[in-house]
């Protein structure tokens, strides 16, 4: 899925900030934070330090040009999304996602097996 293809999905998350006080793409930090909770972030700290590990491909796609926002501004900014515009968005987003992996189960679990026996042979090597 590209990421325009993403934007489409959230389009009805809306931007209740003053546009004359936007600094922040909505769209680059809803983005920029669902990546990082997706790789595991636990809160507003990990979310930004994800942002900053992965700035030049953020950049190469346009995002964060500038500058990253500090931890409470992606608190502040995350906090005025309407719950209920962003679950519906959400969710119509995973079923789309379900649905272009949908067929890659069979070979996610034989990748599986693959890495686990592979890891099996290499391991009493490097131990030994």
């Amino acid at each position: 899925m590209h990421i325009d293809e993403f934007k489409e999905y959230f389009h009805a998350v809306t931007d209740e900030r003053q546009s004359a006080k936007v600094t922040y793409c909505l769209f680059e930090v809803l983005f920029g934070s669902l990546c990082a909770v997706i790789a595991g972030a636990k809160g507003w700290f990990d979310i930004r330090e994800y942002i900053l590990g992965h700035h030049d491909w953020f950049k190469r796609n346009d995002m964060f040009i500038k500058d990253i926002p500090a931890d409470d501004t992606i608190a502040r900014i995350i906090s005025r999304i309407d719950p209920e515009s962003f679950h519906v968005c959400f969710i119509d987003w995973m079923s789309a996602v379900h649905s272009l992996t949908d067929g890659l189960k069979s070979l996610l679990s034989m990748e599986r097996r693959f890495e686990a026996h592979t890891t099996e042979m290499i391991a009493p090597a490097l131990f030994t």
